[in-house]
């Protein structure tokens, strides 16, 4: 066998793997939909279908910037906080500036501010991985108890309703019959994949989760990109918490208490690897909707929510150890 030879049976043996993991995942959802379609009352319905896009568009929007920081062999706990903020911050501009400069100028500011909060956010713990080795699950862990602490102390403990009633389209409304985030969803998936796909950046995140020092030795600069994917998510964090305040019409600090777990799992269960260097972002919307299918079917079939988390976990341990099973035939 030739050198060239045994390049091409790997690199074949790995493309394989891969399309044996994504059509699993594909199967395994569209088992699913057949199941809940004949037993769960009312799931195939056009209005439950909207109700979860619009569901797992809040959290995929998010999810998509997770699966590049744990590609990058990183993780970050401080979202589901980090969106509350940026609800709050959104709700806070509105109510001080909306007198002054116009509701529509506020609120713009107001979402600048929300985005550059997340994107300092991000940055703060790439650079304190970087300087001091502290891993980012004890970094983001701190920067979750922080953020949450500061969505609290804008609001002062209580809902901030100072939005116009326009501004409740973005987060409630429809555009065609179709809820408004899908687009927002929708749009966020095509950029991160053709980042993730097509750039030196998304190839630079690949290397540096796979291998931090031969990425490191190449000329990529290691910390930089794992900081940037962690500002990336910030940011999309702070989209998530505009569109979620505008759905509940208020600012509030316990806003996607919990969010941060569910984003983990659809990433893993996507097919995103916790150790690092593996992963895609067509696989993460897979797990989105996966998970925001079952959870809306284990509600209309009236499972006890303690069943849901029960049955939650076992669905994250399932997708871990079948990840672990393909991996081996990659």
């Amino acid at each position: 066998m030739t050198h060239a030879d045994a390049a091409v049976k790997p690199a074949a043996a790995g493309l394989g793997g891969r399309l044996i993991g994504l059509l699993a995942m594909e199967a395994i959802l569209l088992a699913l939909v057949v199941v809940l379609v004949f037993t769960a009352p009312g799931f195939a319905t056009l209005g439950n279908l909207l109700n979860v896009l619009r569901t797992v568009s809040m959290l995929g929007i998010i999810a998509f910037g997770m699966t590049a920081v744990i590609i990058a062999g990183e993780i970050d706990l401080s979202v589901g906080a980090g969106a509350a903020l940026a609800g709050c911050i959104v709700a806070w501009f509105a109510g001080a500036w909306s007198d002054t400069i116009g509701s529509g100028p506020a609120i713009l500011i107001g979402f600048v501010a929300a985005l550059l909060a997340g994107a300092a956010s991000g940055v703060v713990s790439g650079k304190v991985r970087q300087w001091f080795n502290v891993p980012t699950f004890i970094t983001t862990l701190a920067m979750f108890t922080a953020l949450r602490g500061a969505a609290n102390l804008i609001t002062g403990g209580f809902p901030l309703a100072t939005f116009p009633d326009w501004f409740f389209f973005f987060g409630a409304g429809a555009l065609f019959g179709i809820p408004f985030p899908v687009y927002v969803f929708a749009g966020i998936f095509l950029a991160m994949h053709f980042l993730m796909k097509y750039t030196g950046f998304g190839r630079a995140v690949y290397a540096v989760g796979g291998n931090a020092e031969a990425a490191r030795l190449s000329g990529i600069d290691v910390y930089g990109v794992k900081t940037m994917t962690l500002a990336i998510t910030g940011m999309l964090t702070a989209v998530t918490g505009t569109l979620l305040a505008s759905q509940i019409g208020s600012g509030v600090g316990t806003t996607a208490t919990g969010m941060e777990l569910d984003v983990i799992a659809a990433t893993i269960i996507g097919g995103t690897s916790l150790f690092g260097g593996k992963g895609r972002i067509w696989g993460t919307l897979l797990g989105v909707i996966f998970l925001g299918c079952i959870s809306n079917g284990m509600t209309l079939l009236n499972v006890s929510e303690y069943w849901q988390l029960v049955a939650r976990g076992a669905i994250i341990l399932g997708a871990v150890l079948l990840n672990q099973l393909l991996e081996r035939i990659r």
